[in-house]
């Protein structure tokens, strides 16, 4: 008897065509979103979603990357049983130009001013 066939795991993604103003910017809104969204934009490379340090739990952090995905934000593939995550820069850029690059830099401003934490 022979192991039984696992198909592909097939994850939808929205055509870039199809998204919104509305829908990228409320993805947008969040504080954990925003995190994601400038962790990747700085990475340089695909990231797996246990590489971001979210100040929330797994379920949380699983619903982020989801509206994310959702919005068309990020494009999220398998490699193996670990999922990747991509910005749809060059998507977006097209679709709403100057929208992703401002949110980083502005995300970016917010982190540069953010007080540092005190030491207890």
């Amino acid at each position: 008897m022979g192991r039984a066939r696992v198909a592909a795991r097939m994850i939808v993604h929205p055509g870039v065509e199809d998204v919104n103003v509305q829908q990228v910017l409320e993805a947008l809104a969040d504080p954990a979103r925003r995190s994601v969204v400038r962790t990747l934009a700085h990475a340089g490379a695909d990231l797996s979603c246990g590489s971001f340090d979210l100040p929330v739990g797994r379920s949380t952090s699983s619903h982020h990357f989801s509206v994310l995905r959702a919005a068309g934000v990020l494009r999220q593939y398998y490699v193996g049983t670990t999922k990747m995550n991509t910005l749809r820069a060059e998507e977006l850029e097209r679709r709403f130009p100057g929208l992703l690059s401002a949110v980083v830099a502005a995300a970016d401003a917010e982190a540069r001013d953010a007080p540092a934490p005190v030491a207890t």
